[in-house]
């Protein structure tokens, strides 16, 4: 563990990391002491000091979801960050490129709940019953510090979240089998990803209720008309100034972005 004092002094670099778009050095090789719970709290900081300067906590973000993942970051469940309202854009949005580091994108479902969820015990048919819609989205990742990082980066860097993207068909949880929504991910016209939403620990609900039961231990929960994503189901595509976007979700429709 490292100190309090240790812990608002990384959430400072992380946050002038992301004001002035240069990476800083890993905080696990800053503080070779930090640990998971060190790293959630330096997380916690950095939201704080986001909120104090005018932004509101919209909803929550999962990563990790899928087996590889977790195994290439020697972890066995899942992470966690916060989404930001200062980041969320629509269909269609020209978004500046420079507003980030180094972007990547990642092609996920997003969960608008309809109800207050908390834990402890929460299932699938609970984030099923307690959501109101599911639209398509994706994830505009980003890295605040430098590679490799260990896990503890990642969760104290937001769980690399950079923005989110939403659009294509509303739909309610139980029309359509949400675990098998497939999508393709086109770079400037060229298909570069693919996937199907199972791919997400076997049911895009199952990772909403892995995190309403990791809220509950730290006193926290999901609102009504919060917004959460559910976890990526295709590789992380890298982005730059000029590409054009193009997710097609089949019958759920599609996201269209374009990074100026």
């Amino acid at each position: 563990m490292i100190t309090e004092k240790e812990r608002q002094a990384a959430a400072d670099a992380l946050l002038k990391a992301e004001t002035e778009r240069k990476p800083i050095v890993q905080p696990s090789r800053t503080y070779p002491n930090l640990e998971l719970e060190d790293a959630y709290k330096i997380q916690a900081l950095w939201a704080q000091a986001r909120i104090a300067k005018g932004a509101r906590i919209a909803g929550h973000k999962i990563g990790l979801t899928s087996r590889a993942m977790q195994m290439a970051s020697k972890m066995t469940e899942p992470d966690y960050g916060v989404i930001l309202d200062d980041a969320l854009y629509n269909d269609g949005a020209q978004i500046r490129a420079d507003l980030f580091i180094k972007p990547r994108l990642e092609v996920e479902l997003a969960f608008v709940m309809g109800e207050d969820l908390g834990g402890p015990g929460t299932r699938i048919y609970d984030v099923m019953r307690a959501t109101e819609f599911v639209v398509p989205a994706l994830e505009i990742i980003d890295y605040r510090t430098e590679v490799p990082r260990a896990i503890t980066d990642t969760i104290a860097d937001n769980a690399a979240f950079g923005a989110i993207v939403v659009g294509g068909r509303i739909i309610r949880p139980m029309d359509i089998d949400i675990r098998w929504v497939g999508a393709t991910l086109s770079k400037n016209g060229i298909i570069e990803e693919s996937g199907v939403s199972a791919a997400i620990m076997g049911h895009p609900a199952a990772g909403i209720a892995w995190l309403v039961n990791k809220l509950h231990a730290v006193g926290g929960g999901l609102k009504k008309g919060q917004i959460v994503l559910a976890g990526s189901f295709t590789r992380p595509v890298d982005i730059a100034k000029g590409d054009v976007i193009q997710a097609d979700y089949g019958s759920v429709g599609s996201i269209g972005v374009s990074f100026v």
